[in-house]
């Protein structure tokens, strides 16, 4: 277990690979507030500390979905009694679970199905790799419930992923977007047959938790870093990383490995 929660399910293999289960399949896996506090500070943890953690699967329990955001019972009710400053501290919270999968460590492969909408699609979008089934379809709902699409970073992650013009459509609209348009788009990395979904998205976790830890973490911190910066501190920034990572013992491993003919040995 990675750590004592009582809103989903972990564990961590002996490859390194930690499995994130949301399990509330009664209700589409809905977030509610233990839920988002603890999912929030169990990426937290794994960046902190977590070093046997080298990849990490998140997925949704049941045949309806992987996640269909917030719970209509257990928050939207809760957030009518609120004044300015508590619903701030809501969606503070609800932006604090995003920025952590966006920073912990190591990589996230989220592995998609049905129902994907409202911030259980930000969350998908804050995943590094997203798998899908052909079942999967998403919807960033918040314009029809009333709100604004820019929520937990979904007008930051989402241009990044399919471009402005896209999102702006999906951000406006609030229209489902099913699998094979968001492979077209790039929202879905790749889709495969539902019956093998858990099994693709663990082997290509598995791959990455074989592979070089540090510089992983590295490129991940690059990607992030380099979106905001222009093109000649992005080339001096890569400069850097990359001699920091020629630095680390796992550099000589790939080139000990390659001269001996065998599987490289990663820390």
């Amino acid at each position: 277990m990675i750590g004592a929660t009582t809103s989903f399910r972990s564990e961590v293999d002996a490859d390194g690979v930690a499995t994130i289960t949301l399990d509330r399949p009664d209700r589409i896996n809905s977030l509610t507030f233990e839920v988002y506090g603890e999912l929030r500070d169990t990426f937290r943890w794994l960046k902190e500390h977590g070093p046997e953690v080298r990849a990490i699967v998140l997925r949704g329990e049941g045949p309806k979905g992987f996640c269909s955001g917030g719970d209509q019972h257990d928050i939207i009710a809760e957030l009518f009694s609120r004044d300015m400053q508590g619903l701030l501290g809501f969606t503070r919270m609800t932006g604090a679970l995003v920025h952590a999968i966006r920073t912990t460590r190591p990589p996230v492969v989220a592995a998609l199905h049905g129902v994907v909408c409202g911030a259980g699609a930000v969350i998908a979008a804050a995943c590094d790799v997203r798998i899908g089934a052909p079942d999967t379809r998403f919807a960033y709902l918040f314009p029809n419930v009333g709100l604004c699409g820019a929520d937990m970073g979904a007008a930051y992650l989402l241009p990044r992923i399919v471009g402005l013009g896209r999102a702006t459509e999906i951000l406006f609209t609030g229209d489902w977007v099913h699998a094979e348009r968001a492979e077209q788009i790039g929202l879905l990395n790749r889709v495969v047959p539902a019956e093998r979904l858990r099994e693709e998205a663990d082997a290509f976790a598995r791959k990455l938790a074989k592979g070089p830890a540090f510089a992983h973490a590295m490129t991940k911190r690059m990607l992030e870093y380099e979106a905001h910066v222009d093109f000649a501190t992005a080339i001096e920034a890569e400069a850097q990383a990359q001699a920091i990572c020629m630095q680390h013992p796992d550099f000589r491993e790939a080139h000990e490995a390659w001269k001996e003919k065998r599987a490289p040995r990663y820390r």
